[in-house]
């Protein structure tokens, strides 16, 4: 009896890349949406896409009024870095469902 010794490398290809065709159409969904987050109380707040794109940046007028140029840009650096780690955790899961929740590094975008 000969078994083909490439039987399974075969099915491990196929898998490989349906699950990249998966994976290309989980990041393309999530890249609509959308999360955010807020600093100083909400005097600055700032809106990620899935893709890692800032979308919106919302400034109270109220900070404007202050003239704290370097308190504007702890709170933007601050909102930023917040909707940043919440795209990355939203695709995080968004990945989980891929991988049957096995936390695969580098898998999440």
């Amino acid at each position: 009896m000969s078994k083909n010794p490439f039987g399974n490398m075969s099915n491990l290809l196929k898998q490989a890349q349906a699950m990249q065709e998966q994976m290309g159409k989980i990041q393309a969904e999530a890249a609509t949406k959308e999360v955010e987050a807020s600093a100083g109380g909400g005097m600055v707040t700032v809106r990620v896409t899935g893709a890692m794109q800032v979308a919106k940046v919302m400034i109270d007028p109220e900070v404007m009024k202050s003239e704290d140029r370097d308190m504007l840009q702890d709170l933007l650096v601050a909102a930023t870095n917040e909707a940043l780690r919440k795209a990355k955790d939203m695709m995080a899961e968004e990945m989980k469902s891929l991988t049957g929740g096995i936390g695969i590094p580098g898998l999440s975008l």
